[in-house]
């Protein structure tokens, strides 16, 4: 596959995953479509309901009032008409006029002759409307007596339904002839009406979808202008977030979007100044920090040179030092040794975050790096060193030794004897060891009793010290977080672990080409003095 089809299959499924994005049922615009669609389709539904069965009941109604009016006079005046006990001939001929009527309807008629026998007479001929055609019970409400009372002054009623035959709707109805005579049936068709209705359905049904399909436009078009500002304001939020602290939004109208922007803008606004002075408060500190030690660093020289003389004086066997305060010039010297340190740390912290320090690189032999950090030391006799000689990297040696520094002599002095320090390469992604891409990893592991789990998140913090008991034993709480800074202006990490074999493991990775893992040179000051060993 060609980059050209690549680019475009990836453009097809970025533009796929943005569709679906906008159309996932979480997505506040589809919820909104569906809510309005779902109400415009009851609305719709319900309005379509209930004028189709208005219109039915209409239409029905009307025709059926119409029909049964014709065929309740026709019985009057075409079946009143007739003898008592018709003939056949008459019946036929009765029926048919009656069929004439303007509604056009099938007519039974019923009666007995003179010699009694029960006979018939048809609009529809001998093969049309029947006995049998008409339910039995409406055969048995026409036919039987009702009982007369004031209420009711007829034997006899003209009864009706209505029936489905092959999916053709009919009206059929029934009555006899007050004061003797025969009995009449009537059979309608009501296909030009359900017709009729069929046709008020499908309009109906039109325009519920129309309805539906005009209210989800409708849904659209509502919810681009409530999400528009809403999307204004989640990009808006998002710069924010991104520590672009002057973005605004531009607010129009008197709703309530604008008043929540309005509310946005007066919180960035908020957030600005208060971002603005917490910036200034630290620079301020930091600036303080930095004037503070460099104003300690004058006297310290002279007290530094004061104390030398001191315990050049201690050292000097039959010396002038009065033996009763042999052990506070004793003090002098070790609290202003460590004093010195303090302020070197604190100008150290200053210029790691003041952006100041820069890296000054070279080739090294990592082993013999941590060889001449050790016995510059004179600690060889309780360092124990795995390292081949012939791994180099390309790093600044001075800060490498204020790691390697602080990293031994806190093994030293808050671990045990001996400390092993191993050294190994591990190859970059291209699986390439000896070359420039990997790491060098750096292990540290004393024997003592290793790091408290509570303490292992605070190692690496400022002026931490796992023992508040005892201050002046712990150093200045500088040192590791010192060398943690040391190792991120190379690009590399520090880690803290309890080995399972007991005792606290510390594990420097460090790229093996600095300059090669990014083209802009880090931080430094390249005539500082790193600070020395110190937790």
């Amino acid at each position: 596959m060609t980059h050209e089809h690549q680019g475009g299959a990836r453009g097809w499924s970025a533009a796929r995953k943005g569709v679906w994005s906008r159309l996932r049922f979480t997505s506040l615009r589809l919820r909104l479509v569906v809510v309005f669609g779902l109400v415009a389709l009851t609305a719709a539904v319900s309005a379509s309901g209930i004028a189709y069965w208005l219109n039915r009941e209409s239409v029905l109604t009307r025709t059926q009032d119409a029909v049964l009016r014709d065929f309740e006079r026709e019985m009057q005046n075409r079946a009143g008409a007739l003898p008592q006990h018709p003939t056949q001939d008459e019946l036929q001929r009765a029926a048919g006029q009656m069929a004439n009527s303007s509604q056009r309807f099938t007519v039974l008629l019923v009666a007995t002759d003179p010699d009694g026998r029960t006979v018939y007479g048809s609009s529809g001929g001998l093969n049309g409307f029947s006995l049998q055609d008409v339910p039995v019970s409406l055969r048995d409400a026409v036919t039987e007596r009702q009982k007369i009372t004031s209420t009711n002054k007829y034997p006899h009623h003209m009864y009706w339904l209505r029936t489905v035959d092959e999916d053709t709707p009919y009206l059929v109805a029934g009555t006899r002839v007050i004061g003797g005579g025969p009995t009449g049936y009537m059979l309608k068709s009501l296909e030009p009406e359900a017709k009729d209705l069929n046709s008020l359905a499908w309009s109906l049904g039109i325009a519920t979808a129309l309805a539906l399909i005009g209210s989800a436009l409708l849904a659209h078009a509502a919810a681009t202008t409530v999400l528009k500002p809403v999307q204004r304001l989640g990009v808006a939020a998002r710069r924010l977030g991104e520590g672009k602290l002057d973005t605004r939004l531009r607010v129009s109208g008197t709703d309530e979007l604008a008043d929540l922007s309005h509310t946005f803008n007066k919180a960035a606004e908020a957030l600005e100044k208060r971002v603005a002075d917490m910036a200034a408060r630290d620079e301020a500190s930091r600036r303080f920090v930095a004037d503070m030690s460099h104003e300690l660093r004058t006297p310290l020289t002279a007290i530094t040179a004061v104390t030398e003389v001191l315990e050049e004086e201690l050292e000097f066997e039959g010396g002038g030092i009065d033996p009763m305060i042999e052990p506070a010039v004793r003090l002098v010297v070790s609290e202003t040794r460590r004093l010195n340190d303090l302020v070197e740390n604190l100008m150290e912290v200053t210029r790691f975050d003041a952006g100041t320090a820069r890296l000054v690189l070279d080739d090294v032999d990592v082993a013999d790096q941590i060889t001449a950090c050790i016995d510059a030391r004179a600690w060889l006799d309780a360092v124990d060193l795995d390292a081949e000689r012939g791994i180099h990297a390309r790093i600044d040696p001075r800060r490498l030794d204020v790691i390697l520094a602080n990293l031994i002599g806190n093994a030293l002095k808050h671990g045990g004897s001996p400390v092993r320090v191993a050294v190994r390469e591990d190859p970059g992604e291209d699986g390439e060891g000896a070359g420039d891409g990997g790491t060098v990893v750096i292990e540290v592991r004393d024997h003592g009793p290793g790091i408290p789990e509570e303490v292992l998140p605070h190692v690496f913090d400022r002026f931490y010290k796992a023992s508040a008991s005892r201050p002046r034993s712990e150093g200045s709480g500088l040192g590791l977080s010192i060398a943690l800074e040391n190792a991120h202006i190379h690009g590399g990490e520090i880690t803290a672990a309890n080995s399972p074999e007991g005792g606290a493991v510390f594990t420097l990775r460090l790229p093996r080409d600095v300059s090669a893992r990014s083209s802009e040179e880090s931080t430094g000051d390249a005539g500082d003095e790193g600070a020395e060993g110190d937790a």
